[in-house]
């Protein structure tokens, strides 16, 4: 009987992923690495194994037995107080994993970097995965550089030491079942009236569903040491914010304005808002983001793993639905 280790179980994706793999193979036995009581832990389809991926030991013993490992364990930040913490977590963190790897032999592991890696440009250009690590753009956030040290790490073990390992490179996440509005907090941002000017870049996005389900093609028939993006449509941010404006019944925005005057409008307001009780919190790493084009290709996934996506629209619309519901309960800052 396979066993299959996932790593980042509780995350957006992670979630999703373990549902799929319980519908795929219920025989399979899902043995979950979390640092921390989970919503797992009375599941009796899974098995839960305590421990931190930045333990070494942690990490080996919960792949020992396993068949096949997804690596997902990560943090998604755009300011972090503490960066260090960042690569402990991502970079330590694929080390361990791939190092556990060759002690134990599973057949193949599946890592999830991001498409921010190498999709990311100051124009309207289309990635695939020959671009090359962005280092000149994104070197200002660490998420995105630690990001690129796993992949590289993750792609020296598969080149140099022969380990199964593939990546996968998601798009922005949206979708049901982020309840900690991690990917899809820019979302409540705009039903809460916080956009008051359309970014002037745009991105690619890629529904939860779709992207768990490109893991497990990916664990089928990826190739080791070849990565692959898994994204949707590549929209402007005038074209997404209009499409949500229509979803939710609301008036998108009106102006467009280059980045020097949405930062210094930003740091006008954030001192305005509190005279009134509020908190303005479209941050200014938010704002240099979505003056950039976060735009690539799946045509790869397409080909070689099967890779499909659903109607962008169904996925903005539960998006925006499950945005209200959080912030109807108050389970997110106003």
């Amino acid at each position: 009987m396979k066993t299959i280790l996932v790593t980042g179980a509780t995350g957006f994706l992670g979630r999703r992923l373990v549902e799929q793999l319980k519908a795929a193979d219920p025989e399979a036995r899902l043995r979950l690495l979390c640092r921390a009581p989970s919503p797992f832990d009375q599941d009796p389809a899974v098995s839960v194994a305590r421990g931190d991926v930045t333990s070494p030991d942690d990490v080996s013993r919960a792949m020992e037995g396993c068949q096949q490992v997804y690596h997902l364990a990560g943090a998604v930040t755009r300011e972090p107080k503490e960066p260090g913490w960042l690569y402990r977590l991502h970079v330590e963190g694929t080390r361990h994993v791939c190092e556990a790897a060759l002690r134990h032999g599973p057949q193949k592991i599946v890592a999830v970097s991001s498409s921010g890696t190498i999709a990311v440009s100051r124009a309207p250009v289309v990635h695939d995965e020959n671009a090359g690590y962005k280092h000149e753009i994104v070197g200002e956030w660490p998420y995105y550089l630690s990001k690129i040290f796993a992949e590289k790490l993750a792609i020296s073990y598969a080149d140099s030491r022969r380990l199964p390992i593939v990546v996968v490179n998601p798009s922005l996440l949206l979708g049901p079942g982020d309840d900690r509005g991690v990917s899809t907090g820019d979302i409540e941002l705009f039903l809460q009236g916080q956009i008051l000017a359309t970014p002037s870049g745009g991105l690619s996005f890629v529904d939860v569903r779709d992207a768990a389900a490109g893991l497990i093609a990916a664990m089928r028939s990826g190739k080791p040491g070849q990565r692959y993006l898994l994204a949707g449509p590549n929209w402007t941010f005038r074209r997404l914010i209009e499409t949500l404006a229509e979803i939710a019944g609301v008036r998108a925005p009106s102006r467009q304005l280059p980045l020097g005057a949405s930062l210094w409008g930003a740091r006008l307001l954030r001192r305005l808002y509190p005279l009134a009780g509020k908190t303005y919190r479209l941050d200014e790493v938010s704002i240099k983001m979505s003056s950039l084009f976060w735009y690539c290709s799946s045509e790869k996934a397409r080909g070689e793993l099967g890779f499909e996506t659903r109607d962008p629209v169904d996925t903005l619309r539960v998006t925006v639905q499950e945005a209200r519901a959080r912030l109807s309960r108050g389970t997110r800052p106003s």
